[in-house]
């Protein structure tokens, strides 16, 4: 059963077993609903012999009240144990799933998340687990528990006296199977609501990302008309299936209502025949207005399961996605990087590098150029092994980084991209990301060196300035810097600087390559670059045209080659002299 339940509903196994308790807990607490009805059937037989034959009653007056109080107690009981094992270990399951979810989402390939966009892992992150605990919490363990109270009861019943429980139960049947025809419809219903909602949520997360560019061009009406259109075509489809759904729900409830007047006239036909006695006439009569309460819930929490394997499919899908897997060992004797006849492609039958080899050494500059869409940042993010290559190998130290940890082989890095990410947090603690540990006087000497010290002295709180998200706060040229002192502040033997000074103006592109020469002194540097300045200093270049390298060696011999380095040199020169 624990297995059953960690597969169905993608669980732990400490959260199957909860789940398995909480069931166990729930039908006690059904069953224990009964006690009042039981109390009420022994005072009932008592007083029926006490009316027929004038004897006083059998047992005193206080016997039922003291029963009752128990009753209550024991219902109290078990509703608080209950509520212990059902809600706080479902609450707790949540934060383990959100846990687990998250390291499930460190180890994915990047090829991953290039597929996805913000909306919808943020919406599988915390909508789809806070549906998913609330539906564990209020709905799974009272679903197995209604279908386990039934059976007991119904056996009980039918132990009694079958030709009643023939008589209440007969409509059961004939009511799931009414539903279980619109099983199929729901479960479609679902998968679409759930698609379309996904789809309103990635068009307001475009709009939040894309407000400059759409307000730039005045395209605020076609924006809100796409977004009314999309909210239009999930409210249609929301009613649709909700009204659908809900009908063929409500025609099963009213099938099993159809046991009522069943009761009624079974059971008069079989007292007019002396077949049962008045007290069994009554006692089906009570137990028959609330025995389809559970029948009832059942059904509803059913209809609800389906509603919860969309998201539990979801949930899956992300736990199976493969992961980078490796050794957690990584020592290399030194750091040089090698590509051998590397093919890589983000897309099957669309490879974006064939073939592709070089060496960049330890205590040297590579720089890597060449047209936009060539395979710089490609090879750059495959050397820290973003993505795993199709074919051939690349190696740090003689040492195949196929086989490393991810994680461990990024302690080696320091990456400062184009595009700074930074947080809504203070200055000081975005660049102490490079370093945790790293201490006030040490991040205010890297920020020195990036040409960062200044402006963070004239920004209000220096460096405890709060800088907004992504630091919205500051300049393009400010965020650059903060992301090369941060890369500073790690001081890893291999750095990757892709277009590290491109939000830069000439000036402060000068000052800040004192900055970066303290950064790449004495290790491995990749750097990308369009501007020839940037890679003046290189000791050498790879050119990358249409994902093949097509040159490669020192600059000065490059440009001698008059091949496609030299052109590139003298091109900016030429728009240079304008």
């Amino acid at each position: 059963m624990i297995r059953f339940f960690q597969h169905k509903y993608a669980l732990s196994k400490d959260g199957a077993k909860d789940l398995q308790t909480a069931i166990l807990w729930h039908t006690l607490l059904n069953l224990s609903f009964m006690l009042p009805i039981v109390l009420a059937f022994a005072f009932l037989d008592d007083y029926i012999k006490h009316w027929k034959t004038g004897d006083s009653l059998t047992r005193d007056v206080w016997f039922y009240v003291i029963f009752a109080a128990i009753s209550f107690a024991v219902m109290y009981i078990i509703a608080f144990i209950d509520y212990a094992k059902t809600y706080t270990k479902v609450y707790n399951e949540g934060a383990s799933r959100r846990i687990k979810l998250a390291e499930t989402l460190r180890k994915l390939p990047m090829s991953f998340f290039g597929k996805k966009d913000i909306s919808d892992l943020s919406s599988t992150i915390m909508d789809d687990a806070t549906q998913i605990e609330q539906l564990f919490s209020h709905s799974i363990p009272q679903l197995f528990a209604s279908l386990a109270s039934l059976f007991i009861m119904s056996i009980a019943m039918f132990i009694y006296n079958w030709q009643m429980s023939l008589a209440m139960f007969w409509v059961v049947p004939v009511g799931f199977l009414v539903f279980s025809l619109s099983k199929k419809l729901q479960s479609k219903g679902h998968q679409v609501i759930y698609n379309q909602k996904r789809i309103v949520s990635d068009t307001i997360q475009d709009g939040m990302d894309m407000v400059q560019e759409i307000k730039s061009y005045n395209k605020e009406n076609e924006y809100l008309q796409d977004l009314n259109t999309e909210l239009d075509s999930y409210e249609s489809n929301l009613v649709k299936y909700e009204l659908v759904g809900g009908a063929l729900l409500n025609l099963s409830h009213f099938t099993l209502k159809l046991g009522f007047p069943s009761v009624i006239f079974a059971g008069a036909f079989l007292l007019a025949g002396g077949t049962i006695s008045l007290f069994t006439y009554l006692v089906f009569l009570i137990i028959v207005g609330r025995i389809y309460d559970p029948f009832i819930e059942t059904m509803n929490n059913f209809a609800i399961l389906l509603y919860l394997n969309v998201r539990i499919k979801r949930m899956k899908e992300m736990d199976n996605m493969p992961r980078q897997t490796g050794r957690s060992k990584f020592a290399p004797a030194n750091y040089d990087i090698e590509f051998r006849n590397v093919d890589f492609s983000y897309k099957e039958g669309q490879q974006t590098l064939r073939n592709v080899s070089f060496i960049a050494k330890q205590g040297e500059i590579t720089a890597l150029v060449g047209p936009s869409g060539g395979g710089k940042s490609t090879c750059a993010k495959l050397t820290a092994r973003f993505w795993d290559i199709d074919k051939g190998s690349i190696t740090i130290g003689g040492k195949d980084i196929s086989l490393i940890e991810p994680e461990i082989i990024l302690k080696k890095f320091a990456i400062v991209f184009q595009d700074v990410a930074l947080f809504n947090n203070t200055v000081m603690e975005n660049i102490r990301l490079g370093r945790k540990n790293a201490t006030d006087d040490e991040v205010k000497k890297v920020a020195k060196l990036a040409q960062c010290h200044e402006f963070i002295e004239n920004l209000p709180n220096k460096y405890n300035t709060i800088i907004g998200e992504n630091g919205e706060t500051l300049s393009g040229g400010e965020r650059q810097r903060i992301s090369i002192a941060r890369a500073l502040l790690k001081d890893a033997p291999i750095v990757l600087l892709d277009e590290a000074t491109a939000s830069l103006d000439v000036e402060n592109e000068t000052k800040i390559q004192t900055g970066i020469s303290e950064l790449v002194k004495n290790k491995t540097v990749l750097i990308i670059a369009h501007r020839m300045r940037t890679v003046a200093n290189a000791d050498k270049v790879v050119v990358l045209s249409e994902g093949s390298v097509v040159e490669n060696g020192a600059p000065d011999k490059l440009k001698q080659h008059k091949g496609v380095f030299a052109k590139m040199v003298e091109r900016q020169m030429t728009v240079s002299a304008f």
